[in-house]
């Protein structure tokens, strides 16, 4: 009877793809960012923190769910998807136990505590990153490449105040100092395209998120419309990777038209205020989790009336 009636909430959409294509295509889209990540970092094996954090994310959802007899869900790979996220948000010189110590969370706390897959409030593999943030800052802002430990660009136009220390072709590539999957633009936007082409996201969040943050960092970033200063801030941290692959959850971003452009705009104006005025040089994991916990409201103040009594003539 279990698998013949399923009660949920609405809206009830009807499409040919099923969860394990929609991941498998982030899945393989998120291979170009994962595999350059890999060699760009390959002194530091990066691959063992990778393998080690996706295995560790499905493992967690394979045994809560025999353990609580429930239907064993990782055929759908959203767990893989979760697990691979995390790993990209991880410097490739965290020790293996942090990206399992932070799949455990994803899954355990922050997904099948709250229902499993289409429950949680908020994107596992963020909630996780910033979980092992605030436990292990030190470790989580630590950063090597070709084996001399330094800050990431973000950071030193942070220190400094200017971008002329800063190699904007560099950060475009991925050459530069970051997390795994962070660094390349070129390797994050081929993955974008394909999200795009295969019709899973559209342009309304991530559009909305990057210009609504050129604006903000424009106006307040005391440095007029310079392209050099907005590339470095687009082409630094997280955030072509958050816009792209993380603030386009369907879980926990809006299901309205309108909400995904107030929600888009909502995480740029945050992602600004964070990397102008916040503690650190980055901002993007806090923001995309506090604009997931506003979702509900958003969608609440841009749902569509309803025609007939009380809606629009």
């Amino acid at each position: 009877m279990n698998e013949q009636f399923n009660i949920s909430a609405s809206p009830h959409i009807r499409a040919k793809d099923s969860t394990g294509n929609i991941m498998l295509w982030v899945v393989i889209a998120l291979l170009p960012a994962t595999l350059f990540g890999i060699w760009n970092f390959r002194d530091q094996n990066a691959w063992i923190l990778v393998i080690v954090t996706v295995a560790a994310a499905v493992l967690t959802e394979f045994v809560y769910e025999k353990l609580m007899h429930k239907k064993v869900t990782i055929q759908d790979m959203s767990a893989a998807v979760t697990g691979l996220l995390l790993a990209l948000n991880l410097p490739p010189s965290a020790p293996w136990w942090m990206g399992v110590l932070g799949a455990v969370f994803a899954i355990l706390i922050v997904k099948q505590l709250f229902g499993g897959l289409g429950q949680n409030f908020m994107n596992p593999a963020l909630a996780a990153r910033c979980f092992l943030l605030i436990s292990f800052t030190g470790r989580m802002t630590s950063f090597t490449y070709d084996g001399v430990a330094g800050a990431t660009p973000l950071a030193t136009m942070r220190a400094d105040g200017s971008i002329a220390n800063v190699d904007t072709m560099k950060m475009f590539i991925g050459q530069i100092p970051g997390t795994i999957g962070e660094t390349s633009v070129i390797a994050i936007m081929i993955g974008a395209i394909i999200l795009l082409l295969k019709g899973i996201i559209d342009l309304r969040i991530p559009g909305s998120y990057l210009v609504s943050f050129v604006v903000f960092i424009t106006i307040f970033g005391g440095h007029g419309f310079d392209w050099s200063f907005i590339t470095a801030h687009l082409c630094g941290g997280g955030i072509m990777l958050g816009a792209w692959f993380m603030a386009t959850d369907y879980v926990t971003s809006p299901i309205t038209k309108k909400g995904q452009i107030v929600y888009g705009i909502l995480l740029g104006v945050l992602t600004g205020l964070f990397r102008l005025y916040g503690g650190s040089a980055e901002g993007v994991s806090y923001a995309i989790i506090i604009g997931n916990i506003l979702v509900p409201l958003i969608e609440k103040v841009t749902l569509p009336k309803p025609f007939g009594k009380g809606g629009e003539k």
